[in-house]
């Protein structure tokens, strides 16, 4: 059923044929870009890429022709590519493989498989994306502070942990500044009804004003 549409016993592809996979690869390349900007905040430009990137990828599948030492040429490009790039959230790296997914077959000739696959594909991303299965808990948070050297780092929080969150540890200390200042990350699980405005003003009344960071555990910013 998902056999291959391109010729295997003819010498070189049929141009009608690599057409109609361009096609088809710039077709589903536009549905996962629909998707994503259904499903996430983005920019143009990465939807354009989204868009395009089934057709690079089945272009370059073409060229390799099952050649050993092209196909080590093009994974150093692509490595270079990837390795120069800047980091992307989970969802726009699930989106760029799910594209090269599609390429990939295509560039195989498995026209049939790849539509299928995106079908599918995009409605457990719409599915996943906008209703609450696998929605995480949203009072853990990740918390960090910086304060001054004269402070005892250890307790400096105690009261204001007891008083907002049920759960409150110390993870990762460093020094700061030549060790004027100590960064201080925390895990924590603020209590039910807890106002966030509130537990962070306390904390910037008792680190002097200095800076203070509330993220999702997934954030990796640094302050």
């Amino acid at each position: 059923m998902f056999n291959t549409i391109f010729d295997n016993t003819a010498v070189g592809l049929d141009v009608k044929t690599v057409l109609i996979c361009a096609a088809i690869s710039i077709a589903l390349g536009f549905a996962i870009a629909i998707a994503h900007m259904k499903t996430s905040q983005t920019t143009k430009g990465f939807l354009v890429t989204l868009a395009v990137l089934p057709l690079l990828v089945m272009a370059v599948m073409i060229m390799i022709n099952g050649s050993l030492g092209t196909s080590i040429a093009i994974l150093g490009a692509f490595s270079l590519i990837r390795f120069r790039s800047i980091r992307g959230r989970a969802k726009d790296l699930l989106a760029v493989f799910f594209a090269m997914m599609v390429g990939l077959a295509l560039g195989m000739g498995h026209a049939l498989f790849a539509t299928v696959i995106t079908a599918i594909g995009i409605i457990a991303i719409v599915f996943f994306s906008t209703t609450p299965i696998l929605e995480p808990n949203r009072k853990e948070r990740v918390l960090k502070v910086v304060i001054p050297e004269d402070l005892d780092y250890e307790d400096v929080f105690a009261d204001i942990f007891k008083k907002y969150t049920s759960k409150a540890s110390l993870v990762k200390m460093k020094t700061m500044n030549m060790g004027s200042l100590y960064k201080l990350t925390y895990d924590i699980k603020l209590r039910s009804g807890v106002k966030e405005k509130e537990f962070l003003d306390e904390i910037r009344v008792k680190n002097c004003n200095l800076k203070v960071l509330l993220s999702e555990p997934v954030c990796e910013e640094e302050i």
